[in-house]
């Protein structure tokens, strides 16, 4: 009952805020959908909690019949095993933090009512996301974050940068999700279901099976998996799907806080963990997860450590992180994965809520080129920022500490080619976060300022409606790490999880790597901080110097790989020009033309006939005789 309430409680938010405000007016419908959200997190919270005191999860809690066709009859059915019930009350709880937060954010916009409208319509997307118990359920959540994400990210339709973001967003979205949708059809052709128990109890009758691809037989269950980690890499913006989650910044901040921490980021995660005990029979698409998470980890803590614009590096961040988590996965350690993502959602939150506080404070400035000395003019939000950024590097006590340095051992526990690399990319990018987010917070907080004159002056903390969530988030980023260890990876992590994820072996050779393999990623990141203060706090001339020796390589960082022009180039434009083909010959000259020029012909004859009709009867005679005279030729010449 309590999970029911928490995944449509969002949605009766969304509805009085986005339909009823006319009726109920811009405060009432603000407050009605921070309550529902609020009931909703509540709810979520104190289900997990009765879930853990039991020590198990709950049966699936039946709605309704979806569809029946024939055989196909999926339910509307909400999952309650250990895996919903912690992402339910880790996303309503974000997600209420930062619906409180954007009172104070978004106070002076004429449109509030609508945005909040989106934020619980988006929040409830995900709440049917991780409680479905089907792939087609799950495809109707994950369609929606889709859907709901260019609502938010376009928030601001005005500005043709962020229509440009949210149709970027949406495109490259759909890319995956052709992949997952192909991924699910063929898990159907396999399994003849699309229930989750039913699938993984077949699992093994199936693991020989193939599937022929242009008359090439392969394994089924690899074709599965790597279709549906196609559709992740599309959610969780992992490398070559990447393209849009930078851009996504264009929305408000708290939007790239819910997108980017509790959200649809975490939807390929959650989704790849859930599907454990189909993809630990595909190997090869384990490895796939494992190569593309890795690199992606790596390619995203480059780029980052020369942005400028605060919310870009925490997203380049974001991008990062996720690549952590599909190392895990990708090693079979999804507890692991889970461990990470939980954990990140809190700091990431944080981290995104204080650098909005940071802009709030700042007239609305993001260069963090154009920051400085903020450290005594909003001390508060400092702070904040040393937790977030702390937990992002993986300082300990702080949380991504643990879940990062138990993610590298188990990469390096599972004793395979590609676990070594997402070993030594996850351990060099290690020291790449904790130089990017170390530049980030001493650009902004120490040193001289940069800022204009009149935004000095008007640079002031945030209202207490931002400052309290971020206070929430911060312990958070302090204690889910300590407090959720045993919990979510140690020894009794198995009757936590229970049948809801499908861990692999390596789970079990986490506390037995050698000791300086597991202090290396804690030594990246002390060398991360060490650099980033020298660089920008006791040798700042040194990375102008850097940036003019080595152009090209911080060109090419700068640039992001130059991604964006290689799609441009190969993608984009040959399009465009097919585009202008079809429209000027396709439809202009021939759907349109032929229609066109015949009623141009028909017209143009009926002008000249016209001509004839003179009124002359000596004229019509002779047209008469004209014609008489043609008729008896004809005859003649036939006869």
């Amino acid at each position: 009952m309590l999970t029911s309430i928490a995944v449509f409680a969002p949605l009766v938010g969304a509805v009085l805020a986005g339909i009823f405000r006319p009726f109920l007016g811009k405060q009432l419908s603000i407050a009605a959908s921070i309550l529902f959200m609020g009931i909703s997190a509540a709810a979520g919270v104190l289900d997990f909690a009765q879930a853990l005191q039991s020590g198990s999860g709950l049966a699936p809690l039946h709605l309704a019949v979806w569809i029946s066709v024939g055989d196909f009859a999926p339910d509307w059915t909400l999952r309650q095993d250990m895996l919903s019930l912690v992402m339910v009350a880790m996303v309503s709880l974000v997600s209420a933090l930062i619906h409180i937060y954007s009172v104070g954010y978004m106070a002076h916009d004429k449109t509030e009512p609508r945005f909040f409208a989106y934020l619980s319509l988006f929040t409830f997307a995900m709440l049917m996301l991780v409680t479905a118990n089907n792939l087609l359920q799950l495809f109707f959540g994950w369609e929606g974050v889709g859907l709901v994400s260019y609502l938010l990210i376009g928030y601001w339709y005005e500005r043709p940068s962020a229509n440009a973001a949210a149709i970027k967003a949406f495109i490259v979205n759909r890319v995956g999700d052709v992949g997952f949708a192909i991924g699910i059809a063929l898990t159907y052709l396999v399994f003849k279901t699309i229930s989750f128990d039913e699938i993984f109890a077949a699992v093994s009758a199936h693991a020989h099976d193939h599937y022929r691809l242009f008359g090439t037989p392969l394994p089924a269950l690899e074709v599965i998996g790597i279709l549906l980690f196609i559709g992740a890499m599309g959610k969780s913006a992992q490398l070559f799907l990447h393209t849009w989650l930078a851009d996504a910044m264009e929305g408000p901040t708290p939007v790239s806080a819910l997108i980017h921490a509790a959200t649809m980021v975490a939807a390929g995660v959650f989704m790849i963990v859930r599907m454990s005990p189909l993809l630990n029979a595909a190997p090869v698409a384990l490895e796939v997860v494992t190569v593309i998470g890795a690199s992606t980890a790596f390619f995203a803590g480059t780029v980052g450590c020369v942005q400028n614009d605060i919310k870009r590096i925490i997203a380049y961040s974001t991008c990062s992180q996720l690549g952590y988590m599909f190392i895990a996965a990708g090693v079979g350690a999804y507890p692991v994965a889970m461990f990470h993502l939980i954990n990140h959602a809190f700091f990431k939150a944080l981290l995104f809520l204080a650098a909005g506080s940071v802009i709030h404070a700042m007239s609305d400035e993001q260069d963090i080129r154009l920051m400085g000395g903020l450290f005594r003019k909003i001390p508060f939000t400092w702070l904040m920022m040393l937790v977030g950024a702390l937990a992002l590097a993986g300082i300990p006590p702080f949380s991504g500490y643990y879940s990062k340095d138990a993610i590298l051992a188990a990469a390096y526990a599972s004793h395979s080619a590609v676990g070594m690399y997402g070993w030594a990319c996850g351990v060099v990018t290690a020291g790449l976060t904790a130089f990017y987010i170390s530049r980030l917070f001493l650009l902004t907080f120490h040193g001289k300022s940069h800022a204009p004159a009149d935004v000095q002056a008007h640079v002031h903390e945030s209202p207490l409606v931002m400052l309290a969530p971020l206070a929430v988030l911060a312990l958070g980023a302090l204690g889910t790490g300590f407090m959720l260890d045993r919990l979510f990876v140690g020894t009794g992590s198995a009757n936590f999880w229970g049948v809801s994820i499908s861990a692999g072996n390596v789970m079990g050779s986490l506390d037995s790597i050698p000791a300086a393999v597991a202090m290396a990623p804690l030594a990246a990141g002390f060398g991360g901080i060490l650099v980033a203060a020298v660089f920008y706090i006791f040798m700042p001339s040194l990375p102008a110097i850097f940036a003019t020796r080595f152009a090209g390589v911080y060109q090419f960082l700068l640039n992001k790989w130059y991604f964006d022009e290689l799609y441009d180039a190969v993608l984009v434009k040959p399009t465009m020009r097919l585009a202008k083909f079809a429209w000027h010959v396709g439809d202009e000259q021939m759907i349109d033309g032929v229609p066109n020029g015949l009623a141009t012909l028909t017209s143009d004859a009926s002008s000249q006939v016209v001509k004839l009709q003179t009124g002359s009867i000596a004229l019509y005679a002779f047209i008469m005789l004209i014609g008489l005279l043609g008729f008896l030729s004809i005859f003649l010449l036939v006869r």
